[in-house]
């Protein structure tokens, strides 16, 4: 069995989907808060909704938004390695329509359990449509996906 390259995005800054595609590489990152799992995906990385102030270059994004969350008093950290709750999930919902990305990408419900801090299972829906098609050309849709951003330790 070949073994796959790994392109480690724990260094990359911003939110982002792994959409699940036989693309031959996978992709990890560092998540589940101070427990620093290491999951993969085979697929492509795309960076979504990221954008930074100037001057000051403040990251403007999910990525915020879901790092405080996660850091807050909820979790505080801990990476939420047993699974996310419905309480989560509405959280994250409501960041991805801040965003403008709940039009085409949704969670993943019954992987919830499955799903911890910065590796959040989702359903790619449609490629975003004509203003944002930003997975133009992987369907069918659906497709699934793993949301991630930096973690918090």
């Amino acid at each position: 069995m070949r073994k796959l390259p790994i392109v480690e995005l724990w260094g990359a800054v911003g939110f982002g989907a792994i959409l699940s595609f036989p693309s031959g590489v996978l992709y990890s990152n560092q998540t589940g808060g101070t427990a620093c799992l290491h999951p993969t995906l085979e697929g492509i990385y795309v960076p979504l909704a990221n954008d930074c102030t100037h001057p000051g270059g403040h990251l403007l994004g999910p990525e915020t938004e879901l790092g405080a969350y996660f850091e807050g008093p909820k979790h505080g950290g801990t990476g939420a390695i047993r699974g996310l709750d419905s309480e989560d999930a509405a959280f994250i919902e409501m960041v991805l329509s801040r965003w403008n990305l709940s039009s085409f990408i949704t969670l993943d419900r019954a992987r919830l359990a499955d799903s911890h801090e910065a590796w959040v299972w989702a359903i790619v829906i449609s490629d975003g449509g004509d203003d944002l098609a930003v997975f133009s050309g992987f369907g069918p849709y659906p497709r699934r996906a793993v949301l991630t951003w930096s973690n918090s330790d």
